[in-house]
C-alpha cells in the first residue's frame, strides 16, 4: 500500500525538531565545532584593512580571477605564489541575528525531513519494517545533511577536520531522522 506524504506529517515535524535539538546540543554542550575556526595573529590589522574597503556581505576570493584563463598569466601566478590565497565570507556588521538564524536552521531540518518523506513515499510501502525504513532514511538523510559538505574541503580550503566534524553531525542527524521515521512509519 502506498504511503501518502500527508500521512508522514508527524515524523516530518518531529524529525525536523529533533535534528534541531541535536544540533543545539552539539554546538552548546559537546562544542566540538569550537575548533572549526582559527584566529588570525594580526586580526586587528586585517579587520582594519577590510573595513577600509567596506566590502558588502558576500563570498570573496583573493587573489581574484574572473576567468580561469587569468590563472595562466604570470602576474596572477605571482600573486598566488606570494599569497595569501584566501576565501572569505563577509557577513553584515553587528551581532549575528540568532533568532533569525535559529529559525532558518529549524526550517532547514523540517524542509529536509519533508523532502526525505517524499523520497520515502516513492520507495517504501505502508507496513515496512523498522529496519527497512531506518536503512533507507538513514542513507538518504546522511546524503542530504552531510555529503555535500565535502566540496568545501576540496575547493574552498575548509580543513578536512571540519569536514569530518560535519560528517559526524550528519550521521547524528541521519540516525535521528531515520529513527523517527521508522518509529512512526504507517502500518499496512
Amino acid at each position: 500500500m502506498v504511503v501518502s506524504l500527508t500521512a508522514l506529517w508527524l515524523p516530518v515535524l518531529l524529525a525536523g525538531i529533533l535534528c534541531w535539538v541535536a544540533s543545539a546540543l552539539i554546538h552548546m554542550l559537546l562544542k566540538y565545532h569550537n575548533s572549526d575556526y582559527s584566529e588570525l595573529s594580526n586580526e586587528d590589522e586585517v579587520s582594519a584593512a577590510l573595513r577600509a574597503g567596506s566590502p558588502a556581505p558576500a563570498l570573496y576570493s583573493m587573489p581574484h580571477c574572473t576567468d580561469m584563463k587569468e590563472m595562466g598569466e604570470e602576474s596572477m601566478q605571482a600573486k598566488f605564489a606570494a599569497g595569501p590565497v584566501v576565501m572569505i565570507s563577509v557577513l553584515p556588521n553587528g551581532m549575528p541575528p540568532m533568532g533569525k538564524l535559529l529559525g532558518q536552521q529549524i526550517l532547514f531540518f523540517i524542509v529536509g525531513s519533508l523532502l526525505l518523506a517524499y523520497l520515502a513515499t516513492l520507495s517504501l510501502a505502508a507496513g515496512a519494517d523498522y529496519m527497512t525504513v531506518f536503512r533507507h532514511l538513514f542513507v538518504a538523510a546522511f546524503l542530504a545533511y552531510g555529503w555535500a559538505s565535502i566540496p568545501y574541503s576540496i575547493w574552498m580550503g575548509q580543513p578536512w577536520s571540519n569536514c569530518v566534524r560535519y560528517m559526524i553531525d550528519s550521521l547524528i542527524y541521519a540516525a535521528v531522522t531515520a529513527g523517527t521515521f521508522a518509529w512512526l512509519w504507517p502500518a499496512a
